[in-house]
């Protein structure tokens, strides 16, 4: 008996549950909202722009691009979906997946600088050449890339706060110990990316601030500590007289902070 393959290269009805998420994602969110108006149009006009899988074994397939597409159509309830059946070998496929997501807009820069870093290591290659076929001028390149250099909590705080990619690479200029609570203060004070910019020039022409004693602090613990200076600050200088008490213990900080609600028992 001869096993019926399916044909390569054109559209074919794939049952769901035969295929397998890709290794190579680069998109770590989803939006809910989003998945779910994807899934209601999916139901309502069918799926327009079928998934790119390869073949894994009997029965069985990798994704190779669309994961979205592919996540919607489990939610509209599709027992099949319409995929383009590929035959390439692992780094074609990974950069395939990589490059369909690095070029989608709503990707945000932290996924898209993973993405890069991994098509780089499965390239094998130097920044250039990896710009050179992506069509990429390097320095762009290379500034996506060093957004890897903040803190997992940076990114997440960036990405919280609505902050934009503009806004990390000014902070990166700064050393490590002080990029939080520079963005802490441009999330505080809305600064735009172009202010953000010149804050940071300031700090770096700033001259240095005597050392002052800390007890020692986890980077999240710090950046919770910091966003309450700052709101304090911030409520002061917009003539809301805030106050707030800090004492530090053996290996805690307590806050006492008072709000004037303007009822007249001061609290």
């Amino acid at each position: 008996m001869f096993e019926r393959k399916k044909p390569v290269g054109r559209v074919v009805a794939l049952p769901v549950e035969q295929i397998e998420p890709s290794p190579f994602q680069a998109r770590r969110t989803f939006d809910e909202a989003e998945l779910a108006g994807l899934a209601a149009s999916i139901r309502e006009n069918g799926l327009l722009q079928p998934v790119t899988v390869r073949r894994l074994g009997p029965d069985r397939y990798e994704l190779v691009a669309g994961e979205r597409r592919l996540r919607a159509c489990k939610l509209a309830g599709m027992d099949k979906v319409p995929a383009i059946v590929r035959d390439c070998e692992d780094k074609e496929t990974a950069a395939l997946g990589l490059l369909e997501n690095i070029q989608r807009a709503d990707l945000n820069p932290f996924e898209q600088a993973r993405g890069l870093q991994d098509i780089l290591a499965l390239w094998d290659c130097t920044q250039a050449e990896a710009a050179r076929r992506l069509g990429m001028a390097q320095p762009t390149l290379a500034n996506k890339l060093r957004l890897l250099q903040l803190t997992p909590d940076q990114q997440k705080f960036i990405l919280d706060s609505r902050l934009t990619e503009r806004h990390a690479r000014a902070v990166l200029r700064l050393p490590e110990n002080r990029r939080s609570e520079a963005l802490i203060y441009i999330s505080a004070h809305k600064l735009n990316a172009r202010a953000a910019d010149r804050y940071v020039e300031q700090l770096l022409n700033a001259p240095p601030r005597p050392p002052r004693r800390r007890l020692p602090m986890v980077k999240d613990v710090r950046i919770f500590v910091n966003t309450i200076d700052h709101a304090i600050r911030l409520m002061t200088d917009n003539g809301v007289p805030a106050t707030a008490r800090r004492e530090e213990g053996d290996g805690y900080i307590e806050y006492t902070v008072r709000i004037p609600t303007g009822t007249g028992n001061g609290k």
